[in-house]
Formats: structure tokens, C-alpha cells, sequence
């Protein structure tokens, strides 16, 4: 039984349950994009973008404007394209099997990161560091990033596979932004609606009704384990500890 099979029949680019691979309601979404107000004709940048659901929300939402998914995941380049093409978006929308790090492009009005800080070495501070250099003076930046809603327990972090240091407090959040020049025009945190919706309909659901879909499969076994941990990981350990908060920053 492969542990690799098993994440590849989980994984969020095959989950058509899921809008976008981060816990965000259609109305949360709304909100972001109301908030980064891209001006028609702007230049968009999605570094870690996934399948891109934000960054198309995002250039629906300014007449002429484009943007660059950055990803390194093919099977979510292969999901974004398909979707760019579905909705006529495929000469605006462009993705790029490049990782965040090397991506060197710059002078976007908006540059944005979901969840994808550790494709930086440094993780945190050196992604908003790239996220500023990406922006021309006066441009925008939508950063979406965890932090510790409250101290982790032991629990919490074996869950999340996580150490007391990977994450600080919302605070600490919002001045490490500030830390690289960027000042917070909006900052909003996923609730705990959010949260359940995405795990379930993540990894837990998804693996779940593979499992019942195929009881005699030989990776069943070995799926409904991994269902098994990851809900015992989040409603016993890092439910209400783990936030993501979702910066909107002005360079």
C-alpha cells in the first residue's frame, strides 16, 4: 500500500467539493476581492495560486486584467487551465509551472498568496518579503497565512504535524507585514464555519466517500486510516487553535 497513492486519491486538485483549497466561504471571498479592488487592466500575480479560483475571481472582477498563477502542482496547473478555458479567461489567465521562490516577474499591481508561505525558505517573513518586491510602489497584497488563535496544545500540534514556533499570533502576523513595508487596509480570519465546511469537505470528505465508494479496493483500508487521523487531528487537536487570517496590504 502506497502512502503516495493514497495522498494523490485525497489530494484538493481532484476535489471537486472544493471552491479553493483554504477554509473561505463564497461571501469571505466576496469580500477579499471587494477589498483588493484591482483597477481594469491590472496586473495580477498568484505565487502558489493552486487552481487559481481567487486570482479568476479576482481578474473577473477588473475588465482587461490579467494574471499569472504561479504553481508547481500539475494537476492543479491542469485543473486552473481548464477552468480559465470554461469561463473564456484562458488569454488572461496564465499559469506557470514555476515554484513561488524563483518567480521574478515584478511591478503587478496586485501580488497574492494563499497558504503557501513555506515555498519560501524562510517561510513567513521571506514570502512577504517577495510579496512587496513583487508590486510597483502603491500596489496591493493579499496574504493569507496561519496563525495560533490560542497557545497549542500538545494535541493540536501533533495534529497539525506542527511546532510552537511555525506560527505566531495575529498580531505578530499583522507586524511582520508591517516589517517589509506593507500596511494593513483589512484583515479578516477564517470562522469556525469555514473551517468545518473545508475540513470536511477536504481530505476527510474526499477520502471518505472514495472509502464507500470503493469497499474493495486495496487501498480502502489505507484510506479510511488516513480519514481516520486526520479527523482525529482536527476535532481533537487543532480545531480552534490554528487560524488563517487573510491580509489585504497596501505597498
Amino acid at each position: 500500500m502506497s502512502a503516495d497513492e493514497i495522498r494523490a486519491l485525497m489530494s484538493a486538485a481532484h476535489n471537486d467539493r472544493l471552491t479553493w483549497n483554504t477554509p473561505l466561504s463564497e461571501e469571505h471571498a466576496a469580500q477579499l476581492v471587494a477589498a483588493c479592488a484591482p483597477a481594469p487592466g491590472a496586473r495580477i500575480v498568484d505565487l502558489g495560486s493552486g487552481w487559481g479560483e481567487l486570482l479568476m475571481r479576482l481578474v473577473e472582477s477588473a475588465p482587461g486584467s490579467t494574471g499569472d498563477g504561479v504553481e508547481t502542482d500539475l494537476e492543479a496547473v491542469a485543473r486552473g487551465r481548464a477552468l480559465a478555458g470554461d469561463r473564456g479567461l484562458a488569454k488572461r489567465v496564465r499559469f506557470h509551472e514555476t515554484p513561488a521562490a524563483e518567480w521574478a516577474d515584478g511591478g503587478y499591481d496586485l501580488a497574492v498568496s494563499i497558504g503557501a508561505s513555506h515555498a519560501w525558505p524562510g517561510s513567513t517573513p521571506e514570502a512577504l518579503k517577495a510579496l512587496r518586491a513583487a508590486v510597483r510602489p502603491g500596489g496591493r497584497v493579499l496574504f493569507g497565512e496561519g496563525f495560533w488563535e490560542r497557545e497549542p496544545s500538545e494535541r493540536a500540534l501533533a495534529g497539525l504535524g506542527a511546532e510552537p514556533g511555525d506560527f505566531g499570533s495575529l498580531l505578530e502576523l499583522i507586524r511582520q507585514a508591517e516589517a517589509v513595508g506593507l500596511r494593513p487596509l483589512q484583515v479578516t480570519v477564517a470562522d469556525q464555519r469555514e473551517w468545518d465546511l473545508f475540513e470536511a469537505n477536504a481530505n476527510i470528505g474526499r477520502g471518505e466517500r472514495w472509502a464507500l465508494a470503493n469497499p474493495g479496493h486495496p487501498l480502502h483500508d489505507g484510506v479510511v486510516a488516513a480519514v481516520d487521523d486526520r479527523r482525529t487531528g482536527y476535532y481533537g487537536g487543532y480545531r480552534g487553535t490554528l487560524g488563517l487570517a487573510y491580509l489585504v496590504l497596501s505597498a
